[in-house]
């Protein structure tokens, strides 16, 4: 007898669709995405640099490209040319650390000098332009307090000696 108020008394909860749009929907996740598509095309931009400019330069002073620096830690190392893989002795590729180092010190590089510090500089301009603005408007509503506090003085003063002169 009771089972259809029953029904119409539960709560609806949201559907797991409904929630999973609004978590896509929030602004934080759509700028997180275009983050990561913009740093995938910048890993690239920097990759080439790396591999295009400073590997050469690096290499003017060895081989030309940093890959193929290595150490061996059991000799003889001999690598097949072809695949690239050592055949034997145990390689230590400390050139492919070395390039990809220099890769990340390159992109925190850039990222710092061309995005980081002009952000926190806007930021901090921006922080100082609504800082004079609050103390602008404290200053005008300050001065409102002081001429109606005149007015109101004035108007005491008018009412005392408009009494005695009666």
């Amino acid at each position: 007898m009771r089972k259809g108020s029953s029904v119409s008394e539960k709560k609806q909860e949201p559907s797991v669709w409904d929630g999973f749009k609004a978590f896509l929907m929030r602004g934080n996740v759509v700028d997180l995405a275009v983050a990561v598509v913009i740093g995938a095309a910048f890993t690239n931009i920097v990759n080439s640099l790396v591999k295009g400019v400073i590997n050469p330069l690096v290499g003017a002073f060895g081989t030309k490209d940093l890959d193929k620096y290595s150490s061996c830690l059991r000799d003889p190392c001999t690598f097949d040319q072809a695949t690239g893989t050592a055949t034997s002795g145990i390689p230590i590729m400390w050139g492919t650390v070395l390039s990809a180092t220099l890769t990340f010190v390159i992109t925190a590089a850039v990222v710092y000098f061309l995005m980081v510090l002009p952000m926190s500089k806007y930021l901090a301009r921006h922080a100082a332009r609504q800082k004079l603005k609050e103390n602008t408007q404290e200053l005008i509503e300050v001065t409102e307090l002081e001429v109606l506090k005149q007015i109101r003085d004035e108007l005491v003063a008018q009412r005392g000696s408009g009494h005695g002169e009666r």
